[in-house]
């Protein structure tokens, strides 16, 4: 019931909007809505079209919710009774519509980036926090004023002068919080990495020679395709190093090969692509032993300018360690260490461990290691991470 009800959130609410506009007060009805369903679904059953009933009940909503705002502030020219059928399947997906809203070029990014990942995302205030290495009072303050600042903004699609930047951003955002969840017990959430990659394929078939577009999708199924790897049995992680390879899904792994190579050929090279061309490597080494670090950490150099930032440099340290050894990868990891940006991250802190570990400083290792679980907020990172520090101790 709460994968359905997750699942239909960004569908209902794109409905609404594309019908009515109001974002806010849209949001507001959904969510009243959703309240109805997950009172009312469990005992009568769900409905044969579920997505229309929430449409339904939430119109109904946001006619009440309208005409007191509209009453309130004396505009009744909007102030009209609408037609209580399901809103149209238009020939964009809703949830498309609710992220191009989301993005609207009215919107500073620190804005788009958080109100996007609650309303398609359905990220909690905390889990955009944690993903954004922001403050959780700063992001909640930022989706409060992006929802002012939309009121009354009629939804269109980006075009070329706008850019699609903040759109790519977002989607990837979704996704890595699919891929590896800031909080909770389990290690990532499925319904989250395959709507980003849904949404993705769309804006693919809107822009089929953006070769951004291409890197970012192959990016996502080339990182998709080491989900069921990731984790054994009873939950717990499993790093790239030790995963069967044989489970990893070779179909996905193709199709992203496939584009990734096509937009590295075409396009002008962007982040995206080079982040996908790191995870295209991997994935065409039979063995961990086997992989080409050298050519990731090219990769790695390249990026680093293109997209710069903590997250990079962390990576770049581990290539630059297997490739020159541990000791250069912790004086280029030491770069970081007055960056709170890093530094309050618990990857920081694993990357450190992990190189310490490398060198053979096994009692440094073991406090990095811990330093790293107290950070995590993931419950299978957390325990990966111990796990770690207590192998270590026991020699």
């Amino acid at each position: 019931m709460d994968d359905l009800l997750r699942s239909l959130t960004p569908q209902v609410l794109g409905a609404l909007v594309r019908r009515y506009g109001h974002f806010e007060t849209c949001e507001d009805a959904v969510q009243e809505a959703l309240l109805v369903a997950a009172e009312q679904w469990p005992k009568q059953g769900v409905p044969d079209e579920p997505r229309t009933w929430l449409i339904r009940v939430a119109s109904r909503r946001l006619i009440d919710l309208l005409r007191n705002e509209e009453a309130r502030r004396r505009r009744e020219d909007i102030v009209r009774t609408p037609d209580l059928a399901p809103a149209p399947v238009s020939d964009a997906d809703d949830s498309l519509t609710v992220l191009f809203l989301c993005c609207h070029p009215d919107l500073p990014i620190a804005s788009q980036l958080p109100l996007t990942l609650r309303a398609v995302g359905g990220l909690t205030t905390g889990e955009i926090a944690a993903a954004l290495l922001t403050p959780e009072a700063t992001i909640g303050q930022r989706i409060s004023r992006a929802k002012q600042k939309l009121r009354g903004r009629p939804f269109r699609r980006p075009d070329s002068d706008q850019g699609w930047d903040p759109v790519l951003q977002v989607l990837y955002l979704i996704f890595t919080e699919g891929h590896t969840s800031t909080a909770g017990a389990e290690l990532g959430r499925v319904d989250l990495a395959q709507e980003a990659i849904r949404l993705a394929r769309m804006l693919r078939d809107l822009l089929p020679d953006d070769g951004e577009v291409a890197g970012l999708l192959a990016l996502m199924l080339l990182t998709e395709a080491r989900r069921t790897a990731r984790t054994a049995p009873d939950g717990s992680l499993v790093p790239l190093d030790q995963q069967d390879r044989s489970r990893w899904d070779r179909t996905a792994i193709a199709e992203g090969t496939e584009l990734i190579t096509w937009a590295m050929r075409t396009t002008t090279l962007g982040p995206y692509q080079l982040q996908a061309a790191i995870a295209a490597v991997h994935s065409e080494a039979a063995t961990a032993a086997a992989t080409d670090w050298r050519q990731i950490l090219a990769l790695y150099n390249l990026l680093e300018p293109l997209l710069q930032g903590p997250v990079v440099r962390l990576n770049r340290a581990v290539a630059t360690a297997m490739v020159h050894g541990p000791d250069a990868g912790l004086v280029l990891l030491d770069t970081l260490s007055t960056d709170p940006r890093a530094t309050r991250s618990h990857r920081y802190h694993a990357v450190r461990a992990h190189l310490l570990e490398l060198r053979g400083d096994a009692e440094q290792a073991v406090g990095a290691y811990l330093d790293a679980a107290k950070l995590a907020t993931n419950t299978a990172e957390q325990r990966y991470l111990r796990g770690r520090a207590s192998r270590l101790r026991e020699g």
